[in-house]
């Protein structure tokens, strides 16, 4: 039995929920910055740096999913998403001295996840609000940087903290257009 993904409430939940998505950008951001401008950061400070930003985006999720029920497919993808972000979250402070290799597999492997569910949502989402891109670029951005990772982790450290910074900046400026969307189109059905 495949799970329904009610497209009306994919829209309803992100519009009412927006500012979690801006907030998400917000962070992402932050960490983008912090990765482009503070070139000589410790790897510790960095995985510090990860382990707050997924964790952050983990609870935020968690705590939307929860806001309206999981009453469908949406709420749960949510929840994945979010559960994925934690328990990454919780591994990264747990075992904060990890090598540079591993960040760099468990960034990998944390994006490719989130940008699968983004564009499985945002494929529900495109049902309910016409031309609406930005949530599938966010998801496809986040496997490409994933991939690409995992495919050439040892590109030397600083090329892959600006790698990390720049993928960071881009997903969070996308989330908050997509929220500042999201926002309008909410008030327009209110």
């Amino acid at each position: 039995m495949t799970p329904n993904l009610d497209p009306i409430k994919i829209g309803t939940r992100l519009a009412r929920n927006w500012w979690v998505v801006a907030l998400r950008g917000a962070i992402a951001i932050l960490f983008g910055l912090a990765a482009l401008f503070l070139p000589r950061i410790t790897l510790s400070t960095l995985v510090f740096l990860f382990g707050a930003f997924v964790l952050g985006s983990g609870i935020l999720l968690v705590m939307t999913a929860f806001k309206d029920r999981l009453n469908n497919a949406h709420g749960w993808l949510l929840l994945i998403e979010g559960a994925i972000s934690i328990i990454l979250g919780v591994l990264v402070f747990a075992f904060p001295a990890i090598t540079a290799l591993v960040l760099l597999h468990f960034i990998a492997a944390w994006a490719i996840m989130i940008g699968i569910l983004e564009v499985i949502a945002a494929i529900g989402m495109r049902k309910e609000i016409e031309n609406e891109w930005l949530l599938f670029l966010v998801g496809i951005g986040s496997v490409i940087f994933g991939v690409s990772l995992a495919i050439w982790p040892g590109a030397g450290a600083l090329a892959i903290l600006w790698v990390i910074g720049i993928y960071a900046i881009f997903f969070g400026i996308l989330l908050l257009i997509l929220a500042f969307r999201l926002r309008s189109w909410g008030n327009q059905r209110a």
